[in-house]
């Protein structure tokens, strides 16, 4: 196996205040983007070259899951023996291409011990049965935030055609003509990955497949375009309504990710906790209209920035001056999603008067609520609310990271909490940031990994 994961090696986040942040840096590749874009590569025969792909763990997994299923995945240029180095190391190739060559015949079974590790995993089921008319997957596992039901990838993937069991936690699915057929798909709710999959699934189906309440993330249209590129039939990419015509053969593309807005959001918190005044090259705002708009009522200056000629966001907050409380709801897309809810709970902490953040996406996201609370936070959750009050000061102390958001919230208390922050379980983290800890420390944060 050419990748493998080795999170042991990872050690604790320890963490002091040292004033404003300033600096550059880039947000990278989209993780919720380029899982997707990987799971793609199985729908053609042939060698797919992914640009602007992070080094991070979720990406070492699938990486293992495509493996797993035949095809053979490695970076273009790479000279390291093993992939699964430590990723804080990597940034020296870290713009290196990503190849994924997919054979003629792949298998239609993921190993339980990869699917296990992340949610994303459930996006192959839509290729493999789409173009070999059969899939065995486990269910998903990865950041645990209450009940994720697969419910709505397999009524929609029935719709056309296939038939599902479910049998020892595994669902298997046959197209029992050997290729699905084009139907009309109305989601429950607008979900990404559900979305992905039918849209990956309809790509190579017979006739014209019809999603209605879809999804309409950047990365949604991300993936639709790398589609595009491989010869499907795509209109309405980024609405509501999805129109894919089914054509019978794809072949294999060379595609650049989009900017990951998730970790554009997070940097952007973090100028809000500490102050200072920090530049994302690659940040793309228009992908983060409504997060903007709630990061300037609490008190953030962000605005369109081109340095070195690449385009991007901006980040500044007025030195001594304290961050305003403000209501958020999460909301699907373009509503203020639910990956940023943490990093907005964070700055609230800390800012003057009572915020109030409801999430309306995922039950049980605020399991990193009681470790900002040991860390002094004055926060009440009652359902899906949290009520944060304001403090003068956090304190630090030892956190546990729960999931890849909620630990980088952590990391971002521990900029300004007063002595020492140590933030546990780091692999979370590293599932979704590329060298998180050292870009930070490149703008000036006191940071440092604890027991590698």
């Amino acid at each position: 196996m050419i990748y493998e994961s080795n999170t042991q090696r990872y050690g604790n986040f320890v963490l002091s205040p040292n004033g404003p942040l300033h600096g550059e840096i880039d947000a990278g590749g989209a993780k919720n983007s380029v899982l997707k874009l990987m799971a793609a590569c199985l729908l053609a025969e042939g060698t797919n070259v992914l640009q602007n792909v992070p080094y991070i763990q979720d990406v070492v997994i699938m990486s293992e899951l495509l493996e797993a299923i035949g095809a053979k995945v490695y970076r273009r240029g790479q000279n390291r023996a093993n992939y699964g180095m430590d990723i804080r190391e990597s940034d020296q190739s870290a713009n290196d291409d990503l190849v994924i060559e997919t054979p003629a015949a792949i298998l239609p079974e993921a190993p339980y011990e990869l699917v296990e590790k992340i949610r994303a995993s459930i996006v192959v089921l839509g290729p493999l049965v789409g173009r070999i008319g059969k899939a065995k997957l486990p269910l998903p596992g990865g950041d645990d935030f209450g009940e994720r039901p697969v419910d709505m990838h397999i009524d929609s993937l029935s719709l056309m055609g296939a038939q599902f069991i479910s049998t020892h936690g595994y669902i298997e699915a046959t197209a029992p003509k050997g290729r699905l057929s084009g139907n009309r798909v109305v989601l429950e709710y607008p979900s990404h990955t559900a979305t992905d999959n039918i849209l990956m699934a309809a790509v190579l189906a017979d006739g014209i497949t019809i999603i209605e309440n879809a999804a309409r993330e950047p990365e949604v249209v991300d993936l639709a375009t790398m589609l595009l590129s491989m010869g499907a039939k795509i209109k309405g990419a980024g609405t509501s309504r999805v129109i894919i015509e089914g054509v019978s053969t794809l072949h294999p593309a060379t595609h650049r990710a989009i900017a990951d807005r998730v970790v554009a959001a997070t940097f952007a918190s973090a100028v809000g906790i500490a102050g200072g005044d920090v530049i994302i090259r690659d940040a793309q705002m228009d992908h983060m209209d409504m997060v903007v708009r709630k990061m300037t009522q609490i008190g953030l200056h962000i605005s369109h920035s081109r340095s070195q000629s690449y385009p991007g966001i901006r980040i500044s907050k007025d030195e001594g001056t304290r961050l305003h409380s403000v209501d958020v709801s999460t909301l699907p897309y373009p509503g203020v999603a639910t990956d940023y809810a943490p990093f907005i709970v964070t700055m609230l902490s800390i800012a003057d008067g009572v915020g109030i953040v409801s999430e309306n996406l995922f039950s049980g996201r605020f399991r990193y609520v009681d470790e900002l609370i040991k860390l002094g936070a004055n926060i009440s959750t009652e359902g899906h609310h949290a009520v944060v009050r304001g403090v003068d000061r956090l304190q630090g102390t030892l956190v546990k990271a729960p999931d890849i958001r909620g630990g980088a919230a952590l990391v971002l208390a521990g900029l300004v909490a007063d002595g020492e922050t140590v933030v546990t379980n780091t692999m979370h983290i590293d599932r979704g940031y590329e060298d998180f800890a050292g870009k930070l420390a490149s703008l000036g944060a006191n940071i440092q990994i604890q027991g590698v």
